[in-house]
């Protein structure tokens, strides 16, 4: 599967774009500046781009209207089709989300229930009661996304919603070409569906990615052979930045460990989890993180352990945003062009490795050396084994341990080692140490 060789790198296109937050009916190729990043990002070294909605909605892009026609605040169809085909000569990869449990008020099915009540033909396309009302006052009861009545959640056990989304798919892929789907609150999504959409999309175009956005519980229940190919590690997104705050590195170590270690009880060995440092639904790094310094140190542990890494824009050189009590709009902003600095540079570097690396792409996991403020973990595949290494505090620190003994490289800095069962690690530093 591509996507497990790849970096990812996500992209809100509404706050991207800098468009209005409601849908204000007035068309805009305002997506158009993707095609201006398209270089950047190929330099940089991601492979693929996730696209968060970009369909006709009524606000923030997961209320569809029409799943069909991009939203007139981002461009047209013939836009798109324009952009993905720039993307694709870019060596770019996309990903679109996929929003199937739920759709908006201005949806055309339910707008037509609406007006039609139990006379309409979609009637059966929601979990409506007619006997009851709703906050909308509407004159009948329907099931909304978690409590949420501006989100219809359709009904994917009606073999007519589930031809329609599989319709739209076909769509998608024949117009736009393209290469995957993030699927949107996939842990609520029905378990038949999954399973037809991954025979769908596989004989459809052989390779096609289905990531699914999972927030607690086991992933194994729909990450595997029959349904998706990835979720999202929020786990080990937790352990990240909390480990690094807490000054406590047995948290992301016993989290990986629990996830991919060598024991026979570890859950998810084999398997490629979507890791991330951010998102657009929760507070960036540069913000969440209390000391700065640590900013590096994550990505290098992110870029270090089992997983497929996603970017969101704009975190690649530090962007600060904290998630509102009510709204994410501060963690979705407009910018302009690109601004790297010294960690985009250093992030390169960490895309450059991972990429040709196949003990960091595909190698189990193995707890190496841990402390508090230190950890060494071992990447391993049949080809090659790389330690990574990591020190988070102002303090240079020895780690001593008899499985760092042999020649090694520092994938990183370029500088050669001979360990003799201890490693010499810099303050506030990260190594990868690919062994001869």
């Amino acid at each position: 599967m591509w996507a497990y060789e790849n970096t990812f790198y996500q992209i809100y296109p509404i706050g991207f774009c800098g468009a209005p937050i409601s849908n204000d009916g007035v068309c805009i190729s305002r997506l158009n500046k993707l095609k201006e990043w398209a270089p950047y990002l190929e330099t940089l070294g991601v492979g693929a781009i996730l696209l968060n909605p970009v369909f006709e909605s009524d606000n923030h892009g997961y209320d569809t209207r029409d799943f069909l026609k991009i939203d007139c605040r981002l461009g047209t169809n013939e836009d798109f089709t324009d952009i993905c085909r720039t993307l694709h000569e870019h060596n770019l990869r996309i990903v679109l989300d996929g929003v199937f449990n739920h759709v908006g008020r201005g949806f055309w099915a339910f707008q037509d229930v609406k007006e039609k009540r139990w006379d309409s033909p979609y009637k059966d396309w929601f979990h409506i009661n007619f006997d009851g009302n709703n906050g909308y006052n509407d004159g009948f009861w329907y099931e909304g996304w978690e409590g949420h009545f501006e989100l219809v959640k359709l009904n994917l056990q009606n073999p007519q919603v589930v031809d329609y989304l599989l319709d739209c798919v076909r769509f998608w892929i024949d117009t736009f070409d393209i290469d995957g789907l993030r699927l949107d609150v996939a842990y609520c999504l029905d378990r038949e569906f999954l399973k037809r959409l991954r025979k769908f999309t596989q004989e459809l175009k052989p390779g096609f990615a289905l990531i699914g956005e999972v927030l607690f519980g086991d992933y194994n229940q729909i990450v595997n052979d029959e349904m998706l190919h990835s979720c999202t590690n929020y786990e080990c997104y937790k352990g990240l930045y909390s480990s690094l705050n807490s000054m406590n590195l047995f948290e992301i170590a016993h989290s990986l460990n629990r996830q991919f270690g060598p024991e026979n009880w570890c859950i998810y060995r084999g398997k490629h989890l979507l890791s991330f440092a951010d998102n657009h639904d929760v507070t960036r790094l540069a913000s969440i993180l209390t000391n700065k310094k640590h900013i590096p140190l994550a990505y290098g542990l992110l870029f270090g352990m089992p997983g497929i890494p996603c970017l969101y824009y704009g975190s690649e050189w530090g962007t600060e945003g904290e998630k509102g009590a009510f709204d994410d709009y501060a963690l979705r902003p407009c910018f302009e062009k690109p601004a790297p600095n010294d960690l985009t540079d250093f992030i390169r570097t960490l895309i450059k490795i991972r990429g040709e690396s196949d003990a960091l792409c595909n190698g189990n996991y193995v707890n190496i050396a841990i402390t508090n403020k230190q950890l060494v973990f071992e990447r391993k595949s049949d080809s090659e084994k790389i330690f990574i290494a990591v020190n988070i505090e102002e303090n240079n620190f020895t780690i001593s341990n008899p499985a760092l003994t042999g020649t090694a490289k520092d994938l990183i800095s370029k500088e050669n080692f001979t360990l003799n069962g201890e490693l010499l690690l810099p303050a506030y530093s990260v190594r990868y140490l690919k062994m001869e």
